[in-house]
């Protein structure tokens, strides 16, 4: 009796690494980020976070419904099934009193989700422009340029950007092959693999930017989006993805350009964009992006063509 106890124990632990395993590192951070705010909610009210029950929940969310956007609130949901799940405990997230609780707050916030703006053509052009103009060594003007416009021109999550490793490039006749071997749609490490032709402006082309990189890096092997040390002393530490996000605002606000709104993902969703607005259709812009579903790319494309293809244009004044 006790080996069969044993056994059951070693199993229940085994599957839940196995649940823990399923999820990235930083999504179970996220999961965990979440989950803290709602315990504390329960603290402060005498209430149980785990297990807790629907209404508990349906409490917090009320709650958060107050000073926090639909998303979070699917998202704080979505990370209190979870640590539910991974602890061993059932927590009916489908459950009426939930759904419903949304539904209602939904239609009296409205859902209108107001994302951070894309870096568009102009942004990418006077971002390098201003890179060149600034009185740095040419290895920080190099690096710095690279990560913009691979990040942009790969339609590239910053930690996908960040992630890419010397081993992962090929160079080819029509441009650059990178290998992503796992990001946030692919968690089972299938991989892809994105094509960056070479641009007519060699000035913001991609391909020439990186190569012009490696060789004043010298980086054979590893990280190719590395930190300096004591200026510009090059270290074998990869970037964090926050740097990006830091390197983005330097240079749009050195460029004279409000960057309040601008993130990490203005790269991405400013290379959707300016395809959209090109004319390639969602299926190119989703093979290059990694997109799992049309949804966010068809938003893309509708706000690249509010202009393009409104009606307004066809009344003559």
């Amino acid at each position: 009796m006790n080996e069969l106890t044993t056994d059951l124990k070693s199993l229940h632990e085994a599957t839940l690494n196995n649940l823990k395993s399923s999820k990235a590192n930083n999504t179970l951070r996220a999961y965990k980020s979440d989950f803290k705010d709602f315990g504390s909610f329960c603290v402060k009210h005498g209430l149980s976070s785990l297990p807790s029950e629907p209404k508990i929940v349906s409490l917090y969310l009320t709650h958060l419904s107050k000073s926090s956007k639909i998303s979070t609130l699917r998202r704080r949901l979505v990370s209190i099934g979870m640590v539910h799940k991974l602890k061993g405990h059932y927590l009916d997230t489908k459950h009426p009193i939930i759904v419903e609780n949304l539904m209602g707050i939904r239609r009296v916030k409205g859902s209108i989700q107001k994302g951070k703006k894309p870096l568009l053509i102009n942004h990418l052009k006077s971002i390098i422009n201003v890179i060149d103009d600034q009185r740095i060594e040419d290895i920080k003007k190099f690096r710095d340029k690279t990560i913009i416009l691979i990040g942009f021109g790969g339609g590239f999550r910053r930690t996908e950007l960040i992630s890419i490793d010397h081993e992962d490039l090929e160079f080819v006749p029509e441009g650059l092959k990178i290998t992503i071997k796992r990001s946030k749609t692919d968690q089972f490490g299938e991989g892809m693999i994105k094509g960056l032709p070479y641009f007519t402006n060699e000035m913001y082309c991609p391909v020439v930017n990186l190569k012009k990189w490696l060789k004043i890096s010298k980086i054979k092997s590893g990280p190719i989006f590395r930190r300096f040390s004591k200026g510009t002393a090059l270290t074998d530490k990869r970037l964090t993805d926050q740097s990006v996000v830091l390197l983005i605002k330097e240079y749009l606000n050195l460029a004279g350009i409000e960057n309040k709104n601008f993130a990490g993902h203005s790269l991405r969703s400013g290379f959707a964009t300016v395809a959209a607005e090109a004319g390639a259709d969602e299926r190119s812009i989703m093979a290059m992006t990694g997109h799992k579903t049309t949804q966010m790319v068809r938003r893309y494309i509708r706000e690249a063509n509010i202009f393009k293809n409104n009606a307004l244009n066809k009344i003559k004044m």
